[in-house]
């Protein structure tokens, strides 16, 4: 599609400021952008949701201005490019991308992070897999490099990072001990690879106590190399106290709020390693990007790897695919059909 017969407005959903989902916002009126120098035009198929589409609607995270259109990463064709470096993209290349404002037709997007798909690799597996998929790839190589036999314990174990963090870890010999909070949810994380898998503490009858003392039965006393904990404020406390001497307390997400802020001489009882990662400090260069992005699509590609997709939802729809995701309902990946 040339830059000629390109539509001059779109529909997407966007927020002109903080608050519940009532704040989500369709219009049918927003601009069609052209690329400028290092940029491509997406034009979106399938976008996925996030927890931080969340925290930036909910102010959790300051936007950087309003409106805003939120969404970080979708599957979809280029359609027109701008000048500069494309590191090989050109038009009708089916592409994933991360980047800021998918949450509408069309996304003029930075060339850094946006990847040509293989053939073998579909629009739906693509935008279930980039971000959650390079997050949990980044965090056991990266913030915490887990080894063969090391016990970890991955908390949200059937969310979507968690569901990609019990395959991964199980790929790398490691014994995963998952919390999830319903039954169902459980047996998912097990299935994908959890070697047990807990209530959270909090639901669990003798509350933290319990939990830490199952965890510590559970690891010959010695407790876990690295918590890869995503749940934030509710969990943070009682991972602290799981962690093994020399271990990794990795706090990577606030799905039920923002960690206060940590006393550091409480890391010192057991040494422990206190890291707060995020993926894009992880792909900062093109290289890191397409190096962790072609052993992504590998692993995906692999017989038997499941890229769980929860829902697809219309993009007017959004609302509810943020109520669900917020609520716990899901397991797995929500994603938006443009």
């Amino acid at each position: 599609m040339s830059s000629t017969t390109l539509p001059k407005q779109q529909s997407g959903v966007s927020i002109s400021k903080n608050g519940d989902v009532s704040v989500l916002e369709w219009k049918t009126d927003l601009p069609v952008a052209t690329p400028s120098s290092g940029q491509v035009l997406v034009k979106n198929n399938l976008v996925g949701i996030n927890y931080i589409d969340t925290y930036f609607r909910t102010g959790l995270y300051p936007a950087p201005s309003f409106p805003l259109i939120l969404g970080r990463e979708a599957a979809g064709t280029i359609v027109s490019v701008g000048e500069g470096e494309m590191y090989g993209l050109k038009e009708g290349d089916r592409v994933a991308y991360l980047a800021t404002g998918a949450y509408q037709q069309y996304t003029a997007v930075p060339t850094m992070h946006v990847g040509k798909l293989p053939e073998s690799i579909s629009d739906e597996k693509a935008a279930a897999a980039l971000l959650q998929g390079l997050t949990a790839l980044t965090l056991i190589r990266e913030a915490h490099h887990v080894n063969k036999g090391d016990w970890v314990l991955v908390h949200a174990a059937a969310g979507g990072v968690g569901l990609w963090l019990c395959q991964l870890l199980k790929a790398v010999g490691a014994k995963t001990i998952g919390t999830a909070s319903t039954e169902e949810k459980r047996a998912l994380a097990k299935k994908a690879g959890a070697e047990v898998v807990l209530e959270y503490a909090a639901d669990m009858e003798g509350g933290e106590k319990a939990f830490v003392a199952k965890v510590k039965e559970l690891t010959g006393g010695e407790g876990v190399a690295a918590v890869f904990d995503g749940v934030g404020k509710a969990t943070f406390d009682v991972s602290l106290e799981c962690v093994a001497r020399k271990g990794s307390m990795i706090s990577f997400g606030n799905a039920s709020g923002a960690v206060p802020p940590v006393t550091i001489a409480r890391l010192s009882a057991k040494n422990v390693k206190l890291a707060r990662p995020t993926l894009f400090n992880y792909i900062a260069t093109r290289e890191e990007f397409d190096t962790l992005t072609k052993e992504l699509w590998e692993i995906v590609g692999q017989e038997g790897f499941d890229v769980r997709v929860h829902k697809i939802y219309d993009l007017k729809d959004v609302a509810q695919a943020h109520l669900d995701i917020e609520g716990r309902k899901t397991t797995g990946k929500l994603l938006l059909k443009v």
